[in-house]
This record gives C-alpha cells, structure tokens and sequence, in this order.
C-alpha cells in the first residue's frame, strides 16, 4: 500500500527538518503544498495512466508532503485527508506543535519573517493569529512538541512515528524536566517529583534512569513501586475508552525535576509494561540520545 505522509504544524516548529528527514528515509517530498491539491496528489498515487511530463508518483511506495498556514484553503484539511482515507490511501498527519517563547527565539535568531506577519503585528501576535488559524488540524494525527528538542532528535523522532503502523491507538510515552516546561503535547501528565531523587546520590547523578544502579536504587523505594503501580493501572482503566474514541495517539507525560532519572525509569518501565499488548513510542526528551 502506497504511504502518504502530511506534516503540517506552526511556522518555526521544524517542518522543513521533519520533511528532510524523510526524505533521507526514502520519501518523495514535496514542500508547502496548497490543502486543494491533495486529491489530485492521491489520484496520481493511484493512476497508472501518467500524462507526459508529469511526475509519476506511482514509482513511489512512500511520499512525504509539507502543507503550512499559508496553503489555499487550510480549512478543508480535515475533509481531504478523511476523503483519501476513505480511498483506501494510507495517511498519518505529522503536527509539529512549539511554545510561543521558543519561536520568537527562532524567528529572532534567524532574522526571518513569520509568514502570517504584517507592519502592523507583532511577532508574537502572528505566532498567536496562526495558532488560531491552524486550529485543531492537531488532532488529526501526531503531535510532536519540538520547544526543548534539537534538531537531530526532532529527526529521530520523526522516523520512528512513520515506522510505526499507524492504524489504532499507539501509546507514546515521554519523560520530561518540570524545569524546562511541560510538553505541549501531553494528553496525561504525572507529577513523580515527590520520589526519591537519585540526583543526590553523586554515583547516581551522571546516570540516567536507563541505567541499572538508578534502576536498582529506585526500584528500592516503596512509594516508587507504589506510584508506579497506580499509573499503570490508571492508564490500563483508561486506555479502552481511547480506543472506543478511535483516538490515533495518546500521549503520556511523566516529569520529574529534570527529567534524567526518574521520569526516564518510569516511562521504560511502563512502555515495557504496555508494549506487549499495544502499539509504544517511547521518547526521552531531556536526554541527548
């Protein structure tokens, strides 16, 4: 089956670096598509019958489309992308989703204009009118937070959403650091601050929660194994309704204060826990790799 992939999301979130990391992945890409060609992308998907001179997409088993903002009727995105799945065209949506104060950064770094800006406007107001604009294109497939990310995990994390199968529910499971924000796109988020932190051990402080001593030592304490039982159960109780909602993703957030040890050892834990049973991605926000 022929794979299509569309990444829409805010200015300055990364759609070019997502769209590029595809493309080293074997897409065919095409950059900041008008929403009203999709049918006529999803025809030549299927033609066989090319006219001369036109790209032949049926030589291509995966192809990747930007579609931002500024696209000719933004608004029927959501008609279009349920038209071809109903033409049995398989396609998972990509929103790339960042803080306002992140952006202005970018914007500012860059020196580039946002695309929605006028003489009139402020930057943060353009950032604020497109979020608007883009209204809830959100929920059409998954979000990707890219505030506190690099660009080489923003890539990472791209290939593994599209290898995954996207039909059903998938669970992405993200560690984070209360101190650098809460991800933007969490549909659940839990607070284990209260545990014991391994950062105070200094043989624990350089490792991360995928190591076996902060492993050992927080699998030592009886609040951890007792907090860590009542998520599960509460997302083992919940999942079924998600699933009955046909939600696409669920996103489950666990922080803690820097998110290296705890939040790290928990969302492993848990994606080992789920995954035999459900589709999992796992992320690690505040880690380098």
């Amino acid at each position: 089956m022929k794979q299509l992939i569309i990444i829409t999301g805010l200015s300055g979130s990364g759609k070019s670096i997502a769209l590029h990391a595809l493309e080293d992945s074997g897409y065919y890409c095409i950059d900041n598509l008008p929403a009203t060609m999709l049918p006529q992308i999803a025809d030549h998907l299927r033609s066989e019958n090319q006219r001369p001179g036109s790209i032949n997409l049926t030589n291509f088993d995966k192809v990747a489309i930007s579609i931002d903002s500024r696209s000719a009727a933004i608004e029927t995105l959501p008609a279009h992308i349920e038209q071809l799945k109903l033409q049995n065209v398989s396609t998972q949506v990509l929103f790339l989703e960042s803080n306002v104060e992140t952006l202005v950064k970018r914007f500012s770094e860059t020196r580039r204009k946002h695309p929605l800006s006028k003489d009139t406007t402020t930057l943060a107001e353009s950032i604020a009118f497109e979020r608007e604009l883009l209204g809830t294109l959100g929920n059409l497939g998954q979000v990707i937070d890219t505030s506190h990310i690099s660009a080489n995990k923003l890539r990472s994390w791209v290939k593994d959403a599209v290898a995954l199968e996207h039909t059903g529910l998938t669970v992405l499971f993200t560690s984070f650091g209360f101190k650098h924000g809460v991800p933007l796109d969490a549909d659940f988020v839990f607070d284990i601050r209260c545990l014991p932190n391994p950062h105070y051990d200094p043989k624990l402080r350089d490792l991360s929660g995928r190591d076996a001593p902060v492993q050992a030592f927080l699998q030592s304490q009886p609040n951890v194994l007792a907090m860590l039982g009542d998520i599960q159960h509460y997302i083992e109780k919940w999942l079924p309704s998600f699933v009955a909602d046909n939600r696409s993703y669920l996103t489950v957030a666990i922080g803690c204060t820097g998110g290296q040890h705890r939040s790290v050892y928990f969302v492993e834990t848990l994606s080992a826990y789920f995954r035999p049973q459900h589709k999992v991605l796992t992320r690690h926000r505040e880690l380098k790799q």
